[in-house]
This record gives C-alpha cells, structure tokens and sequence, in this order.
C-alpha cells in the first residue's frame, strides 16, 4: 500500500537490486505503482519503457558478442531473456515486489506487475549510472529461460529458415517410447514414457543443437 517513503525501506530496496542509487527520487519513482496516479504519484511506468529498451539492447549485444548464429537464431534466444516469464523470475531473485507501493488491493497487481517492476528497475539503474551499471545488474540477475513447448519452439525455428516441418519417427521400445526428429539436415534423439514425452524430449535436443553457432 502506499506510504511515506522511510529510510531504511529505501536501503533495503537497494541491497535487494544490489545498487546504491545517487539520485533516490529515481528509486521511489521505480517503485511507485501505476494505480497510485490518481494520488499525485509520478508511476514507474515509463521507467518500465525505457527499461525495455535497455534490456533488449543490452541482452542483444550479449548475444551478438556470444553465439556466432543466424539473425533468426538470435533472435529465438533472445526471447528466451526477455520474455515475461524469464523478467519475472528476474524480479523473483532480487524480490523487488515487497517494496512497491500501490493503491487498492491484490488485485491491483495482477499482470506483467512483476516484469514491468524489472525493468522498471533497470531504467532506473540505467538513468542514474549508466550502462555498465544496467549491465551489471542484469548479468547478476536475468537468465535465459527454455521453451514450455519445445515441438513448437522447434518448429517455429525450423520455419524461420524453410517450408517445413520437423519429421518425428517414434516407436514402443523398453520402458517407454523413443522418437527421432529431423528438420534443417540434423536429427537428435529423445525417449520417453510415453509417445509424447519421447517426441518432447528429441525437439529439445535438436532445438539445442540449432540454436546453437
């Protein structure tokens, strides 16, 4: 809810984000949730924006100076760093949220609250000390995540490049199922318990192999 802001709050914000901010106008603005507009408050919305930006720029340039790949097979991976999954387990290991202030009840925090909270946080890193600064916080705190649904990751990648689709053969074998998938000329190959898992199992494995240089 919110509250005066108090000291040792403010501290505390900061030794979570692992950052002492010189202008703390920029971390009260970061926590400030949008709900509370209507009392005055400036919201972290456009901390947010801009945070969005530094974030892709940032991890773009990770990528770019890492893995020596296609611009389609870039750009797979950087969804696995910026999507709203991946921003909020970023915002989960820093714990961020005990120290938003906002108006109304839980409900009010529904949504991308925690990923906007991120990067939020890092626009306010940003503005107040730089790009080293953002990308230091960021290499402590952000990791890629996988894909959910590794047969459509697989796929969607797979049609970056060609009209196609991978091929899964799939058989009963002992204490289960095994499946071997081709697509782009490699092959890999998954067992499972069953005919689904076993085919899961093969698109993670080649969807690994074609992402990487």
């Amino acid at each position: 809810m919110s509250a005066a802001w108090r000291e040792e709050e403010l501290a505390a914000a900061e030794r979570a984000l692992g950052y002492a901010f010189s202008d703390r106008e920029l971390l009260k603005t970061c926590l400030t949730h949008a709900s509370l507009v209507n009392s005055g408050e400036v919201s972290n919305e456009r901390l947010e924006f801009l945070g969005d930006a530094v974030v892709e720029l940032l991890v773009t340039e990770k990528l770019y100076r890492d893995v020596d790949a296609r611009e389609g097979t870039l750009t797979e991976l950087r969804k696995r760093y910026v999507s709203k999954g991946a921003l909020e387990r970023a915002e989960g290991r820093v714990g961020l949220m005990r120290f938003l202030h906002y108006a109304g009840g839980a409900d009010a925090l529904r949504g991308k609250t925690a990923s906007n909270l991120f990067e939020a946080a890092v626009g306010a890193i940003y503005l107040d000390g730089g790009m080293s600064a953002a990308k230091a916080f960021l290499a402590r705190t952000l990791e890629e995540t996988e894909p959910e649904n590794f047969k459509s990751a697989l796929q969607e990648l797979v049609q970056k490049y060609e009209h196609a689709t991978p091929v899964y053969e799939t058989e009963a074998a002992e204490n289960g199922y095994k499946s071997t998938v081709r697509a782009l000329g490699r092959e890999a190959q998954g067992a499972g318990a069953n005919k689904k898992a076993a085919e899961v199992a093969a698109a993670k494995i080649l969807y690994g192999i074609l992402s990487q240089p």
